[in-house]
């Protein structure tokens, strides 16, 4: 029976084959180990553009406006709640086309409101672009904590700080697992979990004081087993 030999220059491309695959799995798997996941590069500082300019500084710095107000749902649902066009129109309504809206608005005629004022015309949402977001496997309910004390500064940084909103933590599985390992630093009365410039001494406590004692008052003992978050 005739053999079927494959030409001598063949053996080489072999080994330049095998080189080329190892190097394109060190070159994949480099990334992966050295800087995608360190924590330090889960998108924190993400800060895209938006349609609209809305200054946090300005509704949650200056005018004190409460988070719920927008966020409707974020004490109530696992997730907070885009605002709908509605609520931006209660301070922000267009002019009528014959002259000044029927009630007394905000900025009415302002051009930084297009988006809004077109949005309520045509019934379309306005296309918020979305800057914290978790994998699709990983479960996190908004109500849960807000419910229990902990703040929206805790994950979200100073908004009422922030021209523009970017990602200010890491929202890594270890730092949500810090968290639920030593929930103390992070507890406050419920009442001022939307008060992001809050601090126990405010109330003439101590921090770490006070969160031990709400943690027992309130029987916060988060768990750390991955169904928690992974269902």
């Amino acid at each position: 029976m005739e053999r079927f030999l494959f030409p001598r220059w063949t053996n080489r491309l072999l080994a330049v084959l095998g080189l080329a695959l190892l190097g394109g799995g060190l070159l994949f798997a480099a990334p992966m180990f050295l800087g995608v996941t360190d924590p330090v590069t889960l998108n924190t500082g993400y800060q895209p553009g938006q349609p609209v300019p809305f200054s946090h500084v300005i509704h949650a710095g200056q005018l004190k406006m409460d988070c719920r107000y927008c966020h409707t749902s974020v004490d109530k649902a696992a997730h907070a709640s885009v605002p709908a066009t509605q609520t931006c129109i209660n301070c922000h309504s267009p002019m009528s086309p014959s002259g000044p809206p029927v009630y007394s608005a905000v900025h009415s005629a302002s051009p930084k409101l297009k988006a809004v004022h077109d949005s309520w015309r045509t019934g379309e949402s306005i296309p918020w672009v979305r800057i914290h977001r978790l994998p699709d496997y990983v479960y996190f309910n908004h109500s849960a904590h807000v419910n229990r004390g902990v703040s929206c500064v805790t994950c979200h940084g100073r908004i009422d700080k922030m021209e523009e909103v970017y990602q200010a933590k890491e929202l890594s599985m270890t730092w949500c697992v810090d968290c639920h390992r030593n929930p103390e630093e992070h507890l406050r009365p419920v009442e001022f979990v939307t008060k992001l410039d809050w601090k126990a001494s405010d109330i003439g406590r101590d921090a770490a004081e006070l969160g031990r004692e709400l943690k027992e008052k309130n029987q916060i003992h988060p768990m750390t087993n991955c169904a928690v978050c992974h269902r």
